[in-house]
């Protein structure tokens, strides 16, 4: 079983760990309002996907009654 000679240092550790490091987020244009969105969901700005509203887009006017 192949096993290191030597422990690995911590400046090479981190060197190698410098890498393990989290890529933004792909985001898209939407299709029908050109506004920002994540790929394969529903635009939350006009609420459309795949060229069809899924769902009504979203008022600005907060109501809770």
């Amino acid at each position: 079983m192949a096993v290191p000679k030597q422990k690995q240092s911590h400046s090479r550790t981190t060197k190698r760990r410098s890498q393990h490091k989290i890529s933004s987020p792909a985001i898209n244009a939407c299709p029908v309002c050109h506004s920002p969105r994540r790929p394969h969901r529903v635009c939350p700005s006009c609420g459309t996907y795949a060229g069809r509203e899924v769902l009504a887009p979203e008022q600005h006017g907060h109501s809770h009654d």
